[in-house]
């Protein structure tokens, strides 16, 4: 058995590792092709955009490690079907249970390394990943000139080009405004042809100009009167140079601490106590909104006199005020106008409260929206950890049924299942930040699903059931046509 546990093993690592890399490549090419606008035509260098893609696949791993146990397992037992080796087990007396036994250990082993990641690894490199993001996004795209248009990325410059050649980079029919004097166009420079280019350091700009003619305007004021005149003034050059200082071409890493609070960043622990923070700020705010309505006197006195936010809040808005006065025998016996003046109150109070309804609905429905991220993330990543063991029982006992290898069969179904799987997570998730369900409900609902499946899925291929043969269902379906048959005849009888 350990020969055999060890071949086992050996065939499920294979395809594991390689279906592990091919579902990071492919879900970092997602991440490319969602950022692409972000990372092209900033000047980037190359080890930053290597160290962003670094930390991108990390941040990629917690949805790659349950597809590649889902693909490997169906690849690993599919083979063995393929080739007949599950028969041959299965007729030496080895149950299917037994030959999963030791990638059982493997998937549990996975499971908890996956968690481990998502709780002490990932928040770290989410929390760089975000803040190389966001400081890639605050860079200054390079300094493209384009034909007709003025350009004014260089500070106290604006710069319009008649056209360009593309093989050597000379500019023709240039027209500079000159605003370092933070005045109108005062200094105008026309040249036929020049040559741009930015210093290595990106800080500043070298503009070399040919055959053109410099208009400017000064102000001067007359020694004898105090007549200002606006002397103007033209000079023609062969050559001239403009030097610039240019500012946010060069790149600049933000701090970390920015973000480093954020739901992504933190893990188990970090993550219940935002929940208390947020939540105990949540419910306070909810007491406060709530006093500012006017309800009848005996609800608002006890909501004055609450301390505790939430569960007492709670406790004793649910407790009914006495009963023992009468509201509509004591307005029935008044006259009109009182009734009439107690009716504009009350239209009064009720239009009061609506506007204070409309005035904290959307900022309570914000708080709590960002108070379910946390709570939210921090089951998201046990459910994606438990995901890895969920789609080991879907997968060994699919593959022992289906009894197809490679990468063929097995890619497509489990690409459906994956997408099913993520859909009904989809779902529940957003269920739950909406409060629609209850967190845990709405978090745990894909493996509510899908583990039961999973365990369906291991009794039937134990038992050697049919599933996927064409003669099961055809005869199901006979048997239900004859059922339907017998069932018109004896209404007809």
């Amino acid at each position: 058995m350990r020969k055999l546990h060890w071949y086992i093993i050996k065939s499920f690592l294979g395809p594991f590792f390689m279906t592990f890399f091919i579902v990071v490549f492919v879900l970092l090419m997602q991440f490319l092709w969602k950022y692409v606008d972000d990372l092209v035509g900033k000047g980037l260098d190359v080890k930053v955009l290597g160290e962003m893609l670094f930390y991108a696949s990390f941040g990629l791993l917690p949805y790659a490690f349950p597809l590649a146990m889902l693909l490997a397992s169906i690849m690993t037992f599919g083979s063995f079907g393929e080739n007949y080796e599950l028969v041959a087990m299965k007729s030496s007396g080895i149950s299917l249970y037994r030959i999963m036994k030791p990638l059982m250990f493997i998937a549990i082993l996975v499971t908890f390394t996956a968690f481990y990641f998502a709780n002490y690894i990932l928040p770290h490199t989410n929390l760089r990943f975000t803040t190389l993001l966001w400081s890639v996004k605050q860079q200054r795209p390079e300094l493209v000139l384009q034909e007709g248009v003025f350009t004014n990325e260089i500070d106290g410059y604006s710069i319009r080009i008649g056209r360009k050649n593309k093989k050597t980079n000379v500019l023709y029919d240039l027209l500079i405004y000159d605003h370092t004097r933070n005045k109108t166009n005062e200094i105008v420079t026309v040249a036929d042809s020049g040559l741009l280019r930015i210093t290595e350091d990106k800080k500043y700009m070298v503009l070399n100009l040919y055959n053109g003619v410099n208009y400017s305007e000064g102000t001067e004021q007359s020694r004898r009167s105090k007549d200002q005149t606006y002397p103007f003034q033209r000079d023609n050059f062969d050559e001239q140079v403009i030097r610039a200082k240019v500012r946010g071409f060069d790149f600049n890493r933000r701090d970390e601490n920015i973000f480093r609070n954020t739901y992504r960043m933190l893990n188990t622990e970090q993550l219940r106590f935002m929940e208390d923070s947020l939540g105990a700020d949540y419910h306070i705010r909810l007491r406060d909104f709530m006093v500012q309505i006017k309800l009848n006197y005996p609800i608002t006195r006890r909501i004055h006199n609450l301390t505790a936010p939430h569960d007492s809040l709670k406790r004793e808005v649910d407790i009914q005020p006495d009963s023992l006065f009468s509201f509509d025998q004591y307005f029935d016996v008044q006259d009109k106008w009182v009734k009439a003046e107690i009716t504009q109150a009350a239209l009064e109070d009720a239009r009061n409260n609506v506007q204070t309804l409309n005035m904290y609905d959307d900022e309570l429905y914000n708080r709590k929206k960002h108070l379910n991220k946390y709570t939210m993330e921090r089951h998201r990543k046990y459910t994606l950890s438990l995901a890895v063991l969920i789609f080991f029982f879907i997968g060994a006992p699919l593959g022992a049924i289906i009894r197809k290898g490679g990468l063929g069969m097995p890619v497509v179904v489990s690409i459906l299942l994956f997408i099913a799987y993520y859909i009904v997570s989809m779902t529940g998730e957003k269920s739950a930040r909406e409060d629609v369900w209850d967190m845990f409900a709405g978090m745990w609902f894909s493996s509510f699903i899908f583990l039961p499946v999973g365990i369906w899925l291991s009794y039937k291929a134990a038992t050697d059931a049919a599933l996927m043969s064409a003669e099961t269902y055809s005869k199901l379906l006979e048997k239900l046509g004859i059922e339907k048959l017998n069932n018109k005849l004896k209404k007809r009888k």
